[in-house]
């Protein structure tokens, strides 16, 4: 990638995709995705069922290779990197996946405190100092002798996440972060993401399909569409919204108009 390329705004490029394809063997899933996530963005990865937005995250954090194309972390590929270099580059990523992937046996403090034992050499007493501090910034302190199974959803949800920001990433990975959540805990989930980005600095990329959050939360975004396999649309959310001539675009974001003007 060019050094110095920007977004024309003045932006810095935090994660490129370039050329990227997406298969499973024999069968493309998505290809040809080029896309830009700049620095502080809350970037959406959003499209129809079966087009790859999980994937296309697994791809981010190294879990799949890409068939074809490149990731760049800043000026740096990211695809091309040796293991001990791509090691490097995912212990600055903090990943929530969908299911909140606590562990059932442990208490939230040591499922908090897990990727601090297995990458610091930090004493088990400052380990648990620093898991208290991340669950106090999701709004659980108190709860850290507490075991997943004796939390709500969204409490679950909010462990995970403080999980996430265990070894203070610079950009957080949330996969459907509001599913199985109510109405109100999932604005609540989506009000704390947007002060974590702020005060913490991060990068955020929420892969959803829910439209409350994509408009309350997300500043850019990349639309995958099944029936092209390939991406159809991309920016601001609000300004595809408003702008955005693509019926399958236009579909996906108005869902829901219908039946309210009925």
């Amino acid at each position: 990638m060019p050094a110095g390329i920007s977004n024309g705004n003045g932006a810095h490029p935090h994660i490129t995709v370039s050329n990227l394809t997406m298969a499973y063997g024999s069968f493309v899933l998505m290809r040809d995705l080029n896309f830009t996530i700049n620095h502080g963005d809350v970037f959406i990865i959003m499209g129809g069922s079966g087009s790859g937005k999980s994937t296309l995250l697994r791809h981010l954090i190294g879990l799949n290779e890409p068939a074809r194309g490149d990731i760049f972390y800043g000026e740096e590929n990211f695809t091309t990197a040796d293991p001990a270099r791509r090691q490097e580059m995912v212990r600055r990523m903090g990943v929530l996946f969908q299911s909140g992937a606590l562990w059932s046996s442990m208490t939230l403090a040591e499922n908090v405190g897990l990727p601090l034992g297995e990458y610091t050499d930090l004493s088990p007493a400052e380990i648990n100092e620093i898991a208290s501090l991340k669950l106090a910034l999701v709004g659980l302190k108190g709860f850290e002798d507490y075991y997943p199974s004796q939390i709500s959803g969204g409490m679950q949800k909010r462990a995970g996440l403080a999980r996430a920001m265990a070894l203070d990433p610079e950009i957080l990975l949330f996969d459907e972060p509001s599913a199985g959540l109510d109405p109100i805990s999932s604005r609540l989930l989506d009000d704390l993401i947007l002060e974590l980005r702020d005060s913490l600095g991060s990068t955020v990329v929420v892969v959803t399909h829910e439209l409350a959050s994509i408009f309350t939360i997300g500043n850019n975004s990349v639309f995958l569409d099944p029936e092209t396999r390939t991406m159809i649309a991309g920016g601001d959310p609000k300004e595809l919204l408003a702008h955005s001539q693509h019926p399958t675009v236009r579909r996906f974001l108005t869902r829901g108009e219908e039946e309210e003007h009925e």
